[in-house]
């Protein structure tokens, strides 16, 4: 049996491009076909042993994009046997699922079988997106008892950012539906309520991703084949023309979602570039209930895994904060991820003046004291700048930066720079612990994703500083025998983090989701730290343990928005009492029955038929 991809009745919520062609006409395209005869054939399991064998079969000759692929094929058959089977080797498939896979899987995803899930909402759209949501939601989520769609969440992206590969228009889906994937494997999210979306807003073309690929004019790219209408703002950024003004593409898409799902349902903003994505942030963040993961939740991570690093040095330490707080820390780039990370530091661990520095393409930012001179770029730069102009040192070198600021604490998320924390960068950081009265091990953040864009590996970081360093890294590094000892470099991801706040938020019916209750999350990941995590020197939690991870940062989060008089619907007074109701919402996917989708007796199904 071929398994049939049914699209009908998606006239509005498909790529214009498939609809112009014909859905079963794109799925019947030489290349697709096969590829989607190839992963038909392959995804025959029916348990749980019998998913991780097949996938394992992939993995085991190095076809990582090729397992990608088949997961994806099996969550179309067998959406619930999916999460059974991720949720029992989290730590095997997640890098599978999402980072690092998830990149190649974007650069090709145009080239993989078109499936049913995912909304596409393009500019052609403007003055209809309710209508294009919910074709999208009539078909495809759970009715309440009203017959009203139901649907909690929303992740949203216009491709204009993938991961460091820049670029990618709407063969971005891959992370809206991968992240979504984890909201339910970290948290308890029911997947049937959630809602994968791309916005088309053209694509630039291969200039416009780190790779060079050729993706906007691909024959399969499936968005619009234009170039984004963008103009200069008033900061002097480079912003899609269509997201901003009275008649903002972004504003009627977040208001339709809305009166469709309620001001309850949570709206994500995913891989914006960071030149929409804080002005867009802030534009909304009181209006809806949403956050931008690339700004708060990678801020919170950041934090999480410096806490983490105090912790490995102080095992039985009380307070992590009031250590963080009397540290250094220096953000090499000035990317969404260290622009949050900065701002968090700043205003919610109150760190001290001058102790938190960033760099962008031209060195050290600063400032003028009235504002008007400096290196910043945009007023999220000017926001996190030092103030009066860098003398005495070559504020454009990382070294001579290090020599001068002195940090504790190294991250670097430039995104297009790879090896540039050099041997020479990472000795500079050693002779600045060695010089303090209580110096103590350097931590050291690469963060740069995919693998191939790290700012250092885990092998040369401990290398270069003779195993004193303390790495974390975006993207998760194999383990590296040091000195007789074996160290699990933490994964500094965001997945310890954005499935659990969107839990909290949503099932306390939070009115907003505020930089504190980021804070909150932080400590809960580094707390969560066990002794295992410890000896094995990882400044994060092992992924075996992400579930769990997730229900303390739900339960610490319902908590802070139940004490900011931010949670509508109170969960409990006590951690035990919170943790208690947030255990009994999650949606567990072994209690579920099967959806049996080849069984010729059953009704048609809206997903797929077989032949």
């Amino acid at each position: 049996m071929v398994v049939q991809i049914n699209l009908e009745g998606r006239s509005l919520s498909l790529p214009k491009t498939v609809v112009k062609r014909g859905a079963v006409d794109w799925n019947s395209q030489a290349a697709v076909k096969g590829v989607l005869q190839i992963l038909d054939g392959a995804c025959q399991a029916k348990t749980v042993d019998e998913a991780l064998a097949e996938v394992r079969g992939f993995t085991s000759l190095g076809h990582m994009i090729w397992a990608y692929a088949y997961l994806r094929m099996l969550h179309h058959k067998d959406p619930n046997l999916f999460y059974r089977t991720v949720m029992a080797e989290p730590s095997f498939l997640m890098p599978i699922v999402y980072t690092p896979t998830v990149g190649e899987a974007c650069q090709k995803f145009g080239q993989l079988p078109l499936l049913p899930r995912g909304c596409y909402v393009s500019l052609a759209d403007r003055g209809n997106l309710k209508a294009v949501l919910k074709e999208y939601a009539d078909l495809m989520l759970p009715k309440d008892s009203a017959g009203k769609p139901q649907c909690q969440c929303i992740v949203f992206s216009d491709g204009g950012r993938i991961l460091g590969l820049g670029d990618l228009g709407v063969w971005g889906m891959g992370i809206p539906i991968g992240k979504l994937d984890l909201y339910t494997v970290c948290a308890g999210f029911n997947p049937h309520k959630t809602m994968p979306v791309m916005i088309d807003a053209g694509c630039t073309d291969a200039n416009g991703n780190a790779a060079k690929l050729t993706i906007r004019d691909h024959i399969l790219y499936h968005g619009m084949k234009e170039n984004r209408v963008k103009h200069t703002s008033k900061a002097g950024t480079e912003v899609n023309s269509a997201y901003y003004g009275e008649d903002s593409f972004i504003g009627e898409f977040m208001t339709a979602a809305r009166d469709l799902f309620g001001r309850n349902c949570l709206l994500q903003f995913e891989d914006f570039n960071s030149n929409d994505a804080f002005p867009l942030l802030e534009e909304y963040r009181e209006k809806f209930l949403t956050y931008n993961d690339d700004i708060q939740g990678t801020a919170s991570i950041i934090v999480a895994a410096a806490l983490g690093g105090i912790k490995l040095q102080k095992p039985e330490c009380t307070s992590l904060l009031k250590e963080l707080q009397g540290m250094r820390v220096l953000f090499h780039g000035a990317g969404s991820a260290n622009l949050g990370g900065a701002q968090l530091l700043k205003a919610e661990v109150q760190m001290a003046p001058g102790s938190v520095v960033v760099t962008n393409s031209k060195g050290v930012i600063w400032s003028s004291q009235d504002g008007s001179k400096g290196t910043f770029r945009n007023d999220e730069q000017k926001a996190v700048a030092l103030i009066g102009e860098p003398k005495g040192y070559d504020p454009t070198d990382l070294v001579s930066i290090i020599k001068h600021h002195k940090p504790d604490i190294l991250i670097g998320a430039v995104g297009r720079a790879p090896g540039c924390f050099t041997e020479e960068v990472v000795q500079a950081m050693l002779s600045v612990q060695a010089a303090k009265p209580k110096g103590g091990r350097p931590i050291i953040f690469a963060l740069s994703n995919p693998m191939s864009q790290a700012e250092i590996t885990a092998e040369d970081c401990y290398k270069f500083s003779r195993g004193q360093a303390i790495f974390g890294s975006g993207t998760r590094f194999p383990p590296v025998e040091v000195q007789g000892r074996t160290r699990s470099p933490g994964q500094v991801n965001n997945f310890f983090i954005f499935p659990g706040m969107s839990f909290a938020a949503v099932c306390c019916e939070a009115t907003k989701i505020t930089d504190h209750l980021f804070m909150e999350a932080a400590q809960a990941v580094a707390n969560s730290l066990d002794k295992v995590d410890i000896e094995s020197d990882s400044v994060l939690p092992n992924t075996a343990r992400i579930r769990d991870v997730g229900h303390n940062v739900a339960t610490a989060v319902v908590l802070a928005a139940q004490k900011a008089n931010l949670a509508q619907k109170p969960l409990g007074e006590t951690w035990e009492e919170v943790a208690g109701e947030l255990a009994s919402l999650r949606w567990d996917p072994a209690g579920q029955s099967p959806i049996i989708q080849d069984d010729s007796a059953a009704p048609a199904c809206a997903v797929c038929s077989f032949v």
